[in-house]
């Protein structure tokens, strides 16, 4: 995504997008991770820290907006709905104060339940 500044243009890449959303994503009490379904299997597979962007797709919209979506795995016993709404308005506001960037919606999937 370029921006457009007094100063000159600023490239922000899709990797810069996709770790804030992340880090800020898992920060979140009750998720305990990013989530990839596999093509070969099918199953739903809990990223590392260092691939967690994988779970995270970015659309940048014509409005100079990026939209974002995520997959994550959860805790047994948590309240999605509540869970859901924290990381939506977690990832919006550290992504949107980070790059400046405004995020025009976050999708949030869970993809899985861990028992323990």
């Amino acid at each position: 995504m370029k921006l457009q500044t007094e100063r000159g243009i600023i490239t922000i890449s899709s990797d810069v997008f996709t770790n804030l959303t992340g880090a800020a994503a898992t920060n979140c009490y009750g998720v305990k991770g990013m989530a990839i379904r596999s093509a070969t299997d099918g199953l739903v597979h809990l990223l590392r820290r260092e691939s967690m962007a994988k779970g995270v797709k970015v659309t940048t919209n014509e409005d100079s907006t990026i939209s974002l979506e995520l997959h994550i795995i959860v805790e047994n016993g948590v309240n999605l709905m509540a869970i859901s709404r924290a990381i939506m308005e977690r990832v919006k506001y550290d992504v949107s104060r980070t790059t400046g960037v405004e995020v025009k919606n976050v999708d949030v999937f869970v993809d899985s339940m861990v028992i323990g």
